[in-house]
């Protein structure tokens, strides 16, 4: 019994801090917890900016395949172009025989992107189709007075210019 009453004081002894020890203790846990949610706060910092370049590079890339893309298509369009001349005329000099094969490879052309550029009796734009000929008129300015052959537009971009006979 003596044992257990030694042991109790010991207990006591040891269970009992002074003051200045517990307020020491708690001002270092508070400094353990503000510097952890620094920390936390750092990390949360990194993570979302790492989220928001990620999601920056999805778009760039994705912007990226998109246009390459547009590019292939334009290179296969503008190989076609010929294709597409050689139609036009065909339709010229035998509109009931070509006219249908025509409409359909310009509607396909014209679903991907495709534009022809109705230039006829519009002022002369050097950006979208270059004068081969020239005739004098009453116009201040030159007016497209013919087009020799029809230029075009892939997704609103000059694809052939058109090439044109100016008048003015």
């Amino acid at each position: 019994m003596a044992d257990d009453a030694l042991d109790r004081e010991d207990e006591q002894v040891l269970g009992e801090e002074c003051p200045e020890t517990a307020d020491s203790d708690a001002e270092a846990v508070e400094l353990d917890v503000a510097a952890l949610l620094t920390e936390r706060d750092s990390f949360k910092d990194i993570a979302l900016r790492l989220q928001a370049d990620f999601e920056n590079y999805k778009k760039r890339v994705t912007a990226q395949r998109a246009d390459e893309v547009d590019r292939a298509t334009g290179r296969l369009a503008e190989a076609l172009l010929p294709v597409l001349d050689a139609a036009e005329a065909a339709f010229v000099a035998h509109p009931a025989e070509v006219e249908p094969l025509y409409n359909v490879l310009l509607g396909e052309l014209r679903k991907q992107g495709l534009e022809a550029m109705n230039l006829h009796e519009q002022p002369f734009d050097p950006t979208v189709a270059d004068a081969v000929l020239h005739e004098p008129g009453d116009e201040s300015e030159p007016v497209v007075s013919e087009v020799l052959r029809t230029g075009y537009l892939w997704k609103g971009k000059v694809l052939r210019p058109a090439m044109v006979k100016v008048r003015g």
